[in-house]
C-alpha cells in the first residue's frame, strides 16, 4: 500500500507534474492537495493518517513555514519534507529548526527528494 502523502503546492503546473512523478517514481500516493496554508494545516488535521507531507514554502496564501510551525509536535511516523525553489543555508536551518524533515531544491536535488520519500515509504510504520 502506498505511503498516504498531501501535497502543499500553489502551482497547480508544479502540482500536477509532481504528482505524476511521484505516482511513477515512488511509493506514495498523494491523497490530497492543498494551495494555502490554511489549506494545508485543515488537510493535516482532516488526513490524520498522513505519512508523509510535501511542503512549498511560498503558497497561494501564508507561508509553508507557518505550517512546519503549526506541525512541530507530530508523530514520528509523520514526516514533512520541503520543496522549494529558495533553499538558501537560512531556509534550511529556519525548516529544519521547525521542523522539516529535510530540504530539497526542486531544480537540483529532485533525485534525492524521490530517494527520500522511496526510504520513508520502506521503512513505514504499518511495515
Amino acid at each position: 500500500m502506498p505511503l498516504p502523502t498531501l501535497l502543499v503546492e500553489d502551482s497547480p503546473t508544479i502540482r500536477d507534474n509532481l504528482i505524476a512523478a511521484l505516482g511513477e517514481l515512488t511509493d506514495v500516493s498523494v491523497v490530497a492537495t492543498a494551495e494555502s496554508a490554511s489549506q494545508a494545516l485543515a488537510l493535516l488535521a482532516e488526513h490524520a493518517d498522513w505519512e508523509l507531507t510535501v511542503l512549498d514554502l511560498f503558497l497561494k496564501e501564508g507561508s509553508g513555514l507557518a505550517v512546519l510551525r503549526a506541525w512541530q509536535r507530530r508523530p514520528a511516523w509523520q514526516h514533512i519534507l520541503v520543496l522549494t525553489n529558495y533553499p538558501t543555508a537560512e531556509i534550511r536551518r529556519r525548516c529544519v529548526e521547525l521542523g522539516a524533515d529535510a530540504v530539497y531544491d526542486k531544480s537540483t536535488e529532485l533525485e534525492a527528494f524521490f530517494e527520500r520519500c522511496n526510504a520513508y515509504a520502506r521503512n513505514r510504520r504499518h511495515a
